[in-house]
């Protein structure tokens, strides 16, 4: 992983905390949940407050999310808001976190001047075993505390104030307004300092989760549908009446899913012939297909010429595997017709030329499913399906891991947003 880091496609874009106060506060945190303060004398955080070097001085990627449900956090600093988080088991911790953030700006504002947030995501269960484990979050509570106290000396407060104004003879109670003194010096004027957080519980819908080796849980009105490893404890047995069953291992059901509950576009000229993505879909072969069959080639010069004389001269093995035609084939047709005919493309090549719709809110996750039936595009995979990424990573060959590496680099990290933009069409 050490070339990944170097490369920033892993722990990338996280604060460095070196302030020796903030590294206090953090040990605080870290006392408070049963955990060994740090010796680091600096470390990076996301989010959610997780370091990868306090994981590693701990020897415990799991630290802030023992069980991988009811996930901690320790906020330090604002400046959280705008980190990724880099190390989770549900694909909408991120997002729970950012929405934490914006709705309580003002309270994550007074209090970080004085002291560190922290707690857990609470779900409903505090393990996940099954199934219906999973399908009985359906929204989070964020458990808020901090090391000072500062969260609960500011609702004393607030209640001394409201007793001095509804009591005519409180004022004369020395030892209360001495109370609300020492108060006020650790929490501020209340009165402008917003120091409780404003909303603490939050809807908890479509996501991923690593149990399982992986499950998604989609939510629409009338059903939720849960596509996954059939071997799970809890599939198909947990409320049959109500949740559609889908296998991972079943592309025809799992696309018909997705296009009937119009969350994925299917392949029209409108969107195919601007964005590149058959194109960029038939290089992502080509390359697997050239590594596979010269492993030690460097791949770092191959152009686009070099790519064309090989496909020429291996003409057999491009055919029998089989993708690079079918995408030409996919163009030629779009270009005639406007549109493929999805119904008539084997079920295990439709996910190669659909994309996520990007006006349904579970586009992002979408794009992670789509990514489980097409592994070989490793750039899909990195953006939307980091955990799936890392996992192909580590079976990757040198030869190949740099090759990765350097193509993440000149396309997809050279301008994440255009790049998404235009070969997935999100502008978020």
């Amino acid at each position: 992983m050490n070339l990944l880091r170097d490369s920033e496609l892993i722990f990338g874009r996280l604060l460095r905390i070196e302030e020796p106060h903030l590294i206090s506060r953090y040990n605080k945190a870290l006392t408070a949940f049963g955990l060994p303060a740090t010796k680091l004398t600096s470390f990076d955080i996301d989010r959610s407050g997780f370091s990868p070097q306090v994981a590693e001085e701990l020897g415990d990627m799991l630290y802030l999310d023992p069980n991988e449900v009811n996930r901690r956090f320790i906020i330090l600093t604002p400046a959280q808001q705008d980190l990724p988080v880099v190390h989770t088991a549900f694909s909408n911790t991120s997002q729970l976190l950012y929405e934490f953030f914006t709705r309580n700006s003002r309270a994550i504002d007074a209090l970080t001047i004085k002291d560190v947030i922290y707690g857990e995501i609470e779900d409903s269960v505090a393990k996940v075993e099954d199934i219906e484990d999973l399908l009985s979050i359906s929204q989070v509570e964020f458990r808020v505390l901090s090391a000072e106290d500062v969260l609960g000396k500011a609702a004393e407060l607030g209640r001394l104030v409201d007793r001095l104004k509804q009591e005519p003879d409180a004022w004369r109670d020395d030892a209360m307004l001495g109370r609300m003194v020492d108060l006020a010096k650790v929490t501020g004027d209340i009165r402008e300092n917003a120091l409780v957080p404003d909303q603490v519980i939050f809807r908890h819908s479509a996501f991923w989760t690593s149990h399982f080796g992986g499950t998604y849980i989609f939510v629409d009105p009338d059903t939720t549908t849960v596509i996954g490893d059939p071997a799970a404890p809890g599939f198909r047995r947990s409320r049959p009446w109500q949740v559609s069953y889908l296998s991972i291992d079943d592309p025809e059901r799992v696309f018909a899913f997705l296009a009937s509950t119009g969350r994925i576009e299917l392949p029209r000229a409108s969107w195919v012939e601007a964005s590149g993505y058959l194109e960029h879909r038939a290089e992502m072969i080509v390359r697997t297909l050239v590594h596979r069959t010269d492993p030690q080639r460097d791949l770092s010069s191959i152009g686009t010429v070099w790519l064309q004389t090989w496909i020429q001269s291996n003409a057999a093995l491009i055919n029998s595997e089989g993708t690079f035609p079918f995408l030409n084939a996919a163009k030629r047709e779009i270009a005639q017709l406007g549109q493929l005919k999805i119904d008539d493309v084997p079920p295990a090549r439709r996910f190669l030329v659909v994309r996520a719709r990007t006006d349904h809110p579970d586009a992002w996750l979408t794009s992670r499913l789509i990514s489980d039936f097409v592994p070989f595009d490793f750039v899909s995979r990195y953006v939307f399906n980091k955990q799936g990424f890392y996992r192909d990573y580590e079976n990757f060959d040198p030869v190949w891991r740099a090759h990765v590496v350097d193509t993440l680099k000149t396309t997809y990290l050279k301008d994440k947003a255009g790049f998404r933009a235009r070969l997935y069409g999100l502008t978020d």
